[in-house]
């Protein structure tokens, strides 16, 4: 293993063991089973590029200090695989695209968004 990898994490080791029980946002249909969940319960959406160290060091962050299991539906975008998606994300949720990026869907709405080292669970705390 390389200096890089143990201070980054390789590519290999993405997303083995996530503390969080992320549902995989593969498919442009669900989208609209976001905004239908959202009316209940508030949805977020981590829009990660698996090539980017900016973005494994913000998910990994972001994972370490998850405590919010009981109160949203925690959705990942894996960019690199689904930029599709992630445009339809921009267009229906009037968000810039940016990587890595949190959204927090409330009621049909974007609520809350925020991209690389702005991603904190405390920030979500407030809008929850």
């Amino acid at each position: 293993m390389s200096l890089f990898d143990k201070i980054f994490g390789g590519a290999e080791k993405e997303n083995k063991d996530p503390k969080i029980g992320w549902k995989q946002l593969s498919d442009l249909g669900q989208l609209n089973e976001i905004l239908e969940i959202s009316i209940e319960k508030p949805v977020i959406v981590f829009k990660h590029s698996t090539r980017c160290s900016v973005s494994r060091m913000a998910l990994r962050h972001f994972e370490n200090e998850f405590d919010l299991e009981e109160k949203v539906i925690p959705y990942f975008l894996d960019l690199l695989n689904h930029r599709d998606i992630s445009n339809a994300i921009t267009t229906k949720f009037e968000v810039e695209h940016q990587s890595p990026q949190l959204l927090l869907i409330s009621k049909g709405k974007c609520i809350y968004d925020a991209s690389h080292n702005a991603i904190e669970v405390e920030s979500l705390h407030r809008y929850l």
